[in-house]
């Protein structure tokens, strides 16, 4: 199973539209669009996961491919880093 990041959204992209786009070089096994955790928003990027083979294919095909004019940026995901912990105190 490869998860595959997609970045520079287009804000109006619903899951959907990103499973459809994928759909066409493979089995789409789930579509996350990331959202703001307050404001509900896009937040511009998201994960696809396919099978390694179809996910390869769609990485290739899909790299620079515009979307409602906008260049996605696609590539296999890396693993999330730990978070250093803030030494400053927050500002309320």
């Amino acid at each position: 199973m490869k998860t595959i990041y997609v970045g520079n959204l287009p804000f109006s992209a619903s899951e959907d539209d990103i499973r459809n786009l994928f759909a066409k070089y493979g089995e789409v096994h789930s579509v996350k669009l990331v959202t703001d955790r307050e404001t509900g928003r896009p937040r511009g990027f998201g994960f696809v996961e396919m099978d390694d083979e179809p996910g390869n294919k769609a990485i290739s095909a899909l790299q620079d491919y515009s979307l409602d004019g906008r260049t996605l940026l696609i590539n296999e995901a890396r693993e999330r880093q730990a978070r250093k912990p803030n030494d400053r105190p927050r500002r309320y």
